[in-house]
């Protein structure tokens, strides 16, 4: 479900609750009353998603690297998420999927063409985003880190990354004029 789409129900369940309440509102213009529904939800949207960093995730799946040490760059969810995570590494991203079963997919840093930042103005304002990355993996020709927390610090720490990770395999960019 969108962020849209979970926002409004949060905006519809707080109209129900002020209508359930018999609180008099007829003294607060409409648009003060709307300014202030639409406050609680981002509100209660922020702190719902700040108590779900507190559960606990499932134990990392330990695996062995003989030749490099492989550092985990950044780690995190989309917005609203139980079900999903990130991680960007120096050599790849990794996306898990499922809560009792599990699906991980990783997509290798040297396969990216091309990365790009999106966020709409709603996302803007609860600092949220996507990061869509395109590249020559069979499996998945785009993937999307969708509504992250700080978008365009996880665009820069991907980018570095894939750069870092290019120059360490010995590919370089050429541009085509």
């Amino acid at each position: 479900m969108s962020i849209e789409k979970q926002r409004a129900q949060v905006v519809s369940m707080i109209w129900k609750a002020v209508a359930q309440s018999q609180v008099d509102l007829s003294s607060v213009p409409h648009e003060q009353q709307e300014q202030l529904v639409s406050e609680i939800a981002d509100q209660v949207m922020m702190t719902v998603d700040a108590l779900m960093d507190d559960i606990p995730d499932a134990p990392p799946i330990e695996y062995d690297l003989e030749d490099e040490q492989e550092v985990v760059l950044w780690e995190g969810r989309p917005f609203l998420s139980l079900v999903e995570s990130y991680a960007i590494t120096n050599e790849r991203l990794k996306i898990v999927k499922g809560m009792f079963s599990r699906d991980i997919e990783n997509f290798e840093l040297i396969r990216i063409q091309d990365i790009d930042l999106s966020q709409g103005a709603h996302e803007r304002v609860m600092g949220i985003g996507d990061v869509t990355i395109r590249g020559h993996d069979a499996s998945a020709a785009e993937v999307v880190l969708r509504n992250v927390k700080s978008p365009e610090a996880i665009y820069e720490i991907l980018r570095k990354a894939w750069l870092d990770a290019r120059k360490r395999h010995g590919l370089q960019f050429r541009e085509y004029m």
